[in-house]
């Protein structure tokens, strides 16, 4: 399989757009003075790295197998 071929798994997108919603909503809670808000942004970027993390391990099990395949 080459480079071209490989695709980024939905996990590490997914991940990325709620680590980048969850700054935004921090922000907003720290510019309105609204705590609650800033602590959900907080919790959206450790979900979102989280999830971002996940997508990273299949990808590379995923890479770990086609290599194999490629080996027989």
């Amino acid at each position: 399989m080459n480079d071209r071929d490989r695709m980024i798994d939905e996990d590490r997108t997914e991940g990325s757009l709620k680590q980048t919603g969850g700054r935004m909503k921090e922000g907003a809670g720290a510019l309105f003075g609204d705590e609650k808000l800033k602590r959900e942004g907080q919790a959206d970027q450790a979900e979102g790295k989280l999830q971002n993390a996940w997508g990273s391990i299949k990808d590379e099990a995923r890479d770990l197998t086609d290599d194999r395949d490629d080996d027989i």
